[in-house]
């Protein structure tokens, strides 16, 4: 199993590769699998704003592109304005999304833990995002 303090230090460490220079919010994503293997990502706007990466999206295409498309145990999230910590960061609807494609392929429903600089929300992903469309429903 993923150390929950591990993978919130790598999305921590994330955050300052963001390059948000737009929106100014920094986010970083960890991904932790079940063989210990940790993978991240950080946002990543554009000019052209609805170009934009979030950190989750990064880290999933991350992993896909390193062959890792089983055993996701475990996820975290965080981040703020410059990169300062604020409120609990939870994925956005479309993260939600991709993170669920990820763990469908594997058959698991990862604890998502969303950090802020004084708390952290621990969520299931199906809680996040309960009936999610995936590779079953094309049939």
């Amino acid at each position: 199993m993923i150390d929950r303090d591990t993978l919130i230090a790598a999305a921590k460490e994330a955050v300052s590769r963001a390059y948000a220079p737009y929106s100014r919010f920094q986010v970083g994503a960890a991904l932790g699998f079940a063989d210990g293997n940790i993978v991240t990502g950080a946002n990543v706007e554009n000019a052209s704003y609805g170009l934009a990466l979030c950190a989750e999206t990064a880290a999933v295409a991350r992993a896909m592109n390193d062959g890792k498309r089983s055993d996701l145990v475990a996820i975290a999230v965080t981040g703020g304005i410059e990169g300062v910590l604020g409120d609990p960061v939870t994925p956005c609807g479309r993260c939600r999304q991709v993170l669920s494609e990820l763990a469908q392929l594997g058959q698991t429903d990862p604890l998502v833990w969303c950090v802020g600089s004084h708390s952290i929300s621990e969520h299931r992903l199906s809680d996040l995002l309960p009936h999610a469309f995936g590779p079953a429903s094309l049939g």
